[in-house]
């Protein structure tokens, strides 16, 4: 069974535009968990443009599903905040400052030695660790090297050519997961991912335990109603 969990930032990004608490982050994350997602995911960033550091402290006093913190590892105040939450997962994403949304995975044979660092700092506080990774065979090896629990296959470049050709798209992504099986690791996965390409990756990806969206998803419910969203999104995963 492959889990969903719902990516809430644009939820935050609505509420911020206009102040005040409308829509309710914490309720939208309550009622989701209510429609049968297993899990919450939240990516705070510095200017904190669409979750506040405050909502991570809000949502792990009342979700009873898995809280997965996504970020940049390399900002102390991100690092201070996991730890302070201990969420069940925290997916390391090597954003920029300023960066709109995520692009790339890590070099994990680069950066090897700092995410060793980081995934033992984690681990030992009882925090499961997922490194977001482009879906290259390398840096899945070079990701096992650190000791994570997980890898997150960064899943634009498949959405993106999907249509053109699903076959060839899922190509990479399916070497990666392969060898990500042969070395013990658990298999995340997310960006771009929606209701017309998630099935044919789920079924494609041997070992796929949880996919995080948002943007579609928000943005399906916005014509769908988020039960009926949430619903769909699992039947896409779960037939």
């Amino acid at each position: 069974m492959t889990k969903l969990s719902v990516n809430i930032n644009k939820i935050a990004t609505l509420r911020n535009s206009r102040g005040g608490n409308n829509p309710d982050l914490v309720k939208v994350a309550l009622d989701c968990e209510k429609f049968g997602a297993q899990g919450i995911t939240v990516h705070p960033r510095p200017d904190e443009r669409h979750i506040r550091y405050q909502d991570v402290y809000d949502l792990k006093a009342v979700i009873t599903t898995e809280l997965n913190i996504e970020g940049n590892c390399t900002e102390d105040k991100f690092v201070d905040l996991v730890l302070a939450n201990k969420p069940a997962q925290v997916t390391l994403v090597p954003d920029a400052d300023g960066q709109i949304t995520s692009n790339h995975g890590w070099d994990t044979i680069k950066y090897r030695d700092y995410l060793t660092e980081m995934v033992a700092l984690f681990q030992k506080e009882g925090i499961r660790v997922s490194i977001f990774v482009d879906p290259s065979v390398e840096m899945v090896e070079g990701a096992a090297q650190t000791g994570t629990d997980r890898i997150e296959l960064y899943t634009e470049a498949y959405a993106h050519n999907y249509f053109a050709d699903r076959e060839k798209s899922i190509v990479t992504y399916i070497a990666a997961a392969h060898h990500a099986n042969k070395l013990g690791l658990g298999i995340n996965a997310g960006h771009d991912l929606d209701l017309h390409n998630l099935h044919y990756f789920a079924q494609s990806i041997p070992g796929l335990l949880e996919v995080s969206i948002g943007h579609a998803l928000i943005s399906d419910a916005l014509y769908l109603g988020l039960e009926a969203t949430v619903q769909k999104y699992l039947q896409q995963l779960n037939p």
